[in-house]
C-alpha cells in the first residue's frame, strides 16, 4: 500500500503510465503528480486519478529538457510539499520517428532523441528528485520502466533496446548511490497491449496481417496473451510500497515467462 505517499509518474498520459497512476491511488497515495507531453491525455489522466481518491495535477514537460526536467520536480514538491515516489515511465521507440529501423538506416539524430527520451531524461529526473527524495520520511523510491528489449535482442529496436539496457544498469548505479536512504529499481515488461503496441496492429492492412502481428508478439509468452497495464501497475505499486523495503537494486521481469526460456509458440 502507498498510504500517504506523493507520486510522480512521467510519460503517464497513456498506457502503463495510465495505469500506475490510478492504481497508486487506489493504493492510498496521497497525491500523483502527472507529467506528459501530451496535455490532453495527462489531464484526462488527472481526473482518473482523482476519482479513484488521490489529489493530482498536471505538469508538462518534455524529458529531453533539462530545464523542464528541473522543473517538474520542483513544481511536483512545491504543490503537493514533497515526493516519496518517482515512476521514470517516459520512453518511445524509434518507430514513433521514422520507418528507417535498422542500425544501417536509422538516423543518427533519432538515434539521440530516443536516448535523450529514454535514458538521459530518467537519469535527469533521478539526479534532480533526489534531495527531495533523501528529505522523505515515508520510504522514498525510483522505479524505472525497463523492458525486456534491453535485455535480449530484437529487430528494429537498436535504440530503443540500447537505452533499455542502459537503463537496467542505470538503476543499479544509483541504487549504489542512493543507498540506504533511497531505494532504486526497475522492470522488464514484454509485450504489452498499450498504444506502443496497439500501432503495429492497427498498421495492418487486413484481419489476416492482425492476427500474424498478434500472434508474433506473444509468440515468446509462455502465457500466450499481450500484458495488461493494470498488471504492470500492480507492480510498479508494490516496489514503491513499504512491503518491498528491502529490495533495491533489482530488475523484475514481468514478461509471460517470455526470458525463460529460448523458444517461440509460433
Amino acid at each position: 500500500m502507498l498510504d500517504g505517499k506523493i507520486c510522480l509518474v512521467t510519460g503517464s498520459a497513456r498506457g502503463i503510465g495510465r495505469a500506475t497512476a490510478i492504481e497508486m491511488a487506489r493504493q492510498g497515495a496521497a497525491a500523483v503528480a502527472i507529467s506528459d507531453i501530451n496535455e490532453e491525455g495527462g489531464r484526462q489522466t488527472v481526473e482518473l486519478v482523482k476519482e479513484a481518491g488521490a489529489d493530482s495535477e498536471y505538469i508538462g514537460c518534455d524529458m529531453t529538457d533539462r530545464e523542464q526536467v528541473q522543473a517538474l520536480i520542483e513544481k511536483t514538491v512545491e504543490r503537493f510539499g514533497g515526493l516519496d515516489t518517482l515512476h521514470n515511465n517516459a520512453g518511445v521507440h524509434e518507430s514513433d520517428f521514422t520507418t528507417d529501423l535498422s542500425v544501417e538506416t536509422l538516423p543518427e539524430e533519432i538515434f539521440d532523441r530516443i536516448y535523450a527520451i529514454n535514458l538521459r531524461g530518467p537519469w535527469l529526473a533521478m539526479k534532480y528528485a533526489a534531495p527531495h527524495l533523501r528529505r522523505s520520511t515515508r520510504g522514498p523510491s525510483i522505479v524505472n520502466a525497463g523492458s525486456t528489449g534491453g535485455v535480449i535482442g530484437y529487430p528494429s529496436m537498436n535504440a530503443y533496446g540500447a537505452t533499455k539496457a542502459g537503463l537496467i544498469q542505470l538503476t543499479r548505479c544509483v541504487a549504489v548511490d542512493l543507498a540506504p536512504a533511497v531505494r532504486v529499481n526497475t522492470y522488464t515488461p514484454a509485450s504489452v497491449d498499450t498504444p506502443m503496441v496497439q500501432k503495429f496492429t492497427e498498421a495492418a492492412e487486413t484481419s489476416e496481417q492482425r492476427r500474424a502481428i498478434e500472434s508474433t508478439m506473444v509468440a515468446t509468452h509462455l502465457i500466450p496473451r499481450l500484458g495488461r497495464p493494470e498488471e504492470v501497475a500492480k507492480l510498479v505499486c508494490y516496489l514503491a510500497s513499504d512491503d518491498a523495503a528491502w529490495i533495491t537494486g533489482a530488475v523484475f521481469s514481468i514478461d509471460g515467462g517470455c526470458l525463460a526460456w529460448r523458444g517461440s509458440n509460433a
